[in-house]
């Protein structure tokens, strides 16, 4: 099987955690650049030949829309460039909590978002901790779909934390929380939350012995730090003896980090597929690196060769 070159290339807003998966791939990145027009327009371009090339295209389309229509236009250019295959690295896939009409007269942005990308060329997506699972089914086309816990749970593992439990912060996340409370040996608590609004919750009650007990509390995302530290509070008020978080994406809009650092949570684990925002206090975060992982998954895509290795799940 002739092998067509392997090239990695990053939109501007992932360019850090870009610039680590390709160290660990022992490359460099491509080069690419973005022209701003005064409009707010923009046009990125590849700098260098990638015709008959396998390319790998690294962006979270994390809030503002720019990060997800600056990876559609990344897409579009790589395929009139005459790359072999386009694969969109989308370490946080953005709209995810949009994958079904939950109320009337909603939009279902995650699928739009599917139909976007596969109409912009892309032939292969790879991600890591979807919202939810069946967002694979959204794509007609490969999804290689990753999970942090791959490193949060040897993380964990080395604190020896006695007395550990798990858990979900609302009934969403039970499945989740469930898999990591195999894999840590540990019994599981299940946070249940009544809202009155989205963004919102009224009360949160949990399901499970807490008494003395050290939680981690386990989600996909943290996003106005909210329910998460609510859920730390009512953990700790029911005679929980510490009380940590891990989640795979810092969206931390808003208020979070005030929150966070406000809360009883002792240390909140997160990984890179979303910089932490400069000149906030992260002294309560540890930040683990998903490189490694994205490295060695575009390896195996790119030679053909199983990916299956990659989940403890």
């Amino acid at each position: 099987m002739g092998h067509h070159t392997l090239k990695i290339f990053s939109c501007r807003n992932s360019w850090p955690l870009a610039e680590k998966i390709a160290a660990s791939y022992r490359t460099t990145l491509g080069e690419s650049a973005c022209i701003d027009f005064n409009d707010g327009e923009y046009q990125p371009s590849f700098n260098e030949t990638i015709r008959g090339c396998t390319v790998f295209i690294v962006q979270s389309t994390f809030p503002p829309a720019d990060n997800l229509m600056e990876l559609l236009l990344m897409i579009d250019a790589a395929r009139r460039a005459s790359a072999h295959r386009v694969v969109a690295v989308i370490p946080y896939f953005g709209w995810a909590r949009q994958d079904r009409k939950d109320r009337p007269r909603v939009s279902i942005g995650a699928k739009l978002v599917a139909n976007l990308l596969k109409a912009a060329g892309v032939d292969r997506v790879m991600t890591m901790d979807l919202h939810a699972d069946q967002i694979q089914g959204f794509f007609d086309i490969p999804v290689d779909h990753l999970y942090a816990s791959k490193i949060f749970v040897p993380y964990v593992k080395s604190l020896e934390i006695e007395n550990l439990s798990i858990a979900a912060p609302d009934m969403g996340g039970a499945k989740r929380a469930g898999a990591y409370a195999k894999h840590l040996d540990a019994p599981m608590i299940i946070s249940h939350k009544q809202r009155e609004k989205p963004g919102e919750v009224s009360g949160i009650t949990a399901i499970g012995e807490v008494e003395g007990r050290n939680v981690l509390i386990i989600d996909d995302m943290i996003d106005t730090a909210g329910t998460l530290t609510l859920a730390a509070q009512m953990l700790m008020d029911k005679g929980a003896a510490s009380v940590r978080a891990a989640a795979t994406h810092a969206v931390l809009s808003g208020p979070a980090y005030d929150r966070i650092n406000e809360s009883p949570l002792s240390e909140v684990l997160v990984t890179d597929t979303i910089p932490l925002k400069k000149g906030e206090d992260t002294r309560k975060f540890t930040v683990l690196g998903v490189a490694d992982i994205f490295a060695d998954t575009i390896d195996r895509v790119y030679s053909y060769r199983e990916i299956s290795s990659q989940f403890i799940f």
